[in-house]
Order: structure tokens, then sequence, then C-alpha cells
């Protein structure tokens, strides 16, 4: 009764690729795909890209993509649970579980155990729409093993990647806060698990790639046949070209609904007077590498992260 209306951008993302020319007719088993992208044969008349051979999937989000580390670790996560439902009865056997597939798949160590195959990097060249019909190439470091595009200031559990930029971040690279309604995606990296980590410490934040209208992904033959992809928490994997095609994924801004918010609700709008920084509340956003060895340096704190004292720590190694 007492929340306030809100729009919120929502998002299309359309996935093309090429049909296998042996075996399953589907490159990406139905069963696999999120509930929200659908298989298409075309997409409309004029579009440049419809060819004879070729499967295009369109559906949408509210809240996030990302591609990478994070996405392979969901879908361990969520193969293993379908296979064993059983062993998956609460959320703190749940978050036992996801922490134990982290650690025994490298991500914590991923410089030392991780092939550079598998940096972004590597895999895709990515092109942003700072301006209304204008891409331009986004550099990705070489170390950024996971990307994540928001629209929501929440990601992994309630967790914020974007923070606040502080006010030189927002004069100099044009950065802003995460608007839910600006019309603009949130690009953001993160190098492994312990990076991620340090989203739970006040003011941490992952590595702000950019903000952006648009963004394509395009994946050419490489060194890697295949890549784990995320909609909104629903997690595939994602065949990549084995000959000279393209596999291309784009998300465009699709529209606005109207949403309730209450008071203390954390996304916020750019119309909304309680919304526009008139002070720097994290002017002391620190610099990405310190910030990222002090809270290697304390990981295990009260502060930082801990791992519940129901869990047998001995279990998840």
């Amino acid at each position: 009764m007492n929340a306030k209306e809100m729009k919120m951008d929502s998002w299309h993302i359309l996935m093309r690729m090429r049909a296998p020319k042996v075996g399953s007719c589907d490159p990406v088993a139905p069963l696999e795909l999120p509930h929200s992208l659908h298989a298409f044969h075309r997409v409309s008349p004029s579009d440049e890209l419809n060819m004879e051979g070729f499967h295009t999937f369109r559906g949408g989000f509210w809240n996030y993509f990302s591609m990478g580390m994070d996405a392979q670790v969901s879908y361990a996560f969520h193969s293993e649970r379908k296979m064993n439902p059983d062993k998956f009865k609460n959320q703190l056997v749940n978050q036992s579980s996801y922490l134990k597939l982290g650690c025994t798949q490298g991500w914590f160590f991923a410089p030392l155990v991780r092939p550079s195959s598998k940096n972004i990097a590597q895999l895709t060249k990515v092109k942003i729409m700072k301006k209304q019909g204008e891409w331009q190439d986004l550099h990705i470091p070489p170390s950024v093993r996971s990307i994540v595009c928001l629209n929501l200031p929440s990601f992994s559990g309630g967790l914020n990647p974007w923070g606040t930029p502080n006010s030189n971040k927002r004069r100099y690279r044009d950065l802003t806060p995460p608007f839910v309604d600006d019309g603009l995606l949130e690009v953001v990296g993160f190098r492994d698990a312990w990076h991620g980590l340090v989203l739970l410490a006040p003011k941490g934040h992952g590595t702000r790639l950019a903000q952006a209208h648009g963004i394509r992904f395009e994946f050419h033959k490489g060194t890697a046949d295949h890549t784990f992809m995320r909609i909104d928490g629903e997690p595939w994997k994602q065949p990549l070209p084995e000959n000279d095609d393209t596999v291309v994924v784009e998300i465009s801004h699709l529209g606005q609904v109207k949403m309730l918010a209450t008071h203390d609700c954390r996304a916020k709008s750019i119309y909304d007077p309680s919304s526009q920084f008139s002070h720097d509340a994290d002017e002391a956003d620190s610099d990405e590498e310190n910030s990222v060895n002090e809270e290697r340096r304390k990981f295990g704190a009260a502060d930082t992260f801990k791992i519940p004292d129901e869990v047998d720590v001995s279990s998840l190694s």
C-alpha cells in the first residue's frame, strides 16, 4: 500500500548460430535453454543476417545476462540439482554446494589452473552501443573470465557488482549510478572467484567496463568449443563455432514496464529526486587492484565473508 510506481527497463536478447551439419538439428538442446529463450528460424524479412541453415533464438530478461565462470558454476550446480534433487533440500545445503563447486572447478585459483582460452577476451569480440546506432569495440582486460550485463543493481543473491562510482569516475569515465530506467546496461567483469568476493565488502565492486544502450558478442572459431551463459539465474552450455561461422549474441533495449517499489528498494529511478547523488557517498571508492588485494588478505573475516558455522569446512575441500 505504501509502494510507489516506478518504471523499469526490459531487454531483448537475440542469439544466432548455424545449424549443425551432423547430429541433432538443434544446436542447443531445447531442454537446456532458459525459459525466456525461444527458437525462431527468421527474425524479420528485413534482417540482413537471415540466411539458410541458421538458427535464431530470441528472448528477454529483466535482471542480468552473464557469461563465463559464474555461469559455469551455476550450470554445474543446476545440472547436479536436476540429477539429485533430494540432495538440495534447504538454502544452507545449496549455498555450501555452490561454494564447493566453485572450489572444485578451480575458480579461486583461476590464473594457475584455468586456461587463458577461457578468458572473455579470447572467446569473443565485444561491441557496445554508447550512442544510438553507433557500435564501438569494448576493450576487455585479458584476465577477465566472467562478464555480467546488469539491468538491476542485484546479482548473485543480492550483491551489487557496479556499486556507486565516485565523482572522479563519473566525471572522467562518464559513469553513472545503476538506475533501472535510464536505458543503460552496466557491464562488469570479474577475474576469478576471489575478485567476486570483493562484493561482500562495503563499497566493493567488479571491474566496471562500460555502460551502454546495447551490447553484442561475436564468437569466431577459436580455442574453445563452448562457453557458459546465464539469463536471470538460468544457465546453459553454449556451443561455439567449429569452422569459419560466427555465433552472435546481441542485447538491445526492449522497452519499459511499471513496477511498484517500496521506500527501501535498492533499485532507483533516474527521475526520482532522492536518487540524485548530490554528495559522493562513494568518494572512498578504492583503486581496483588495492581493493582486490585487501579483500583477498581479509578473506574469512567476519566483515567480508564467513562460512556458516553449520557447514563442515573439511567437506568443501
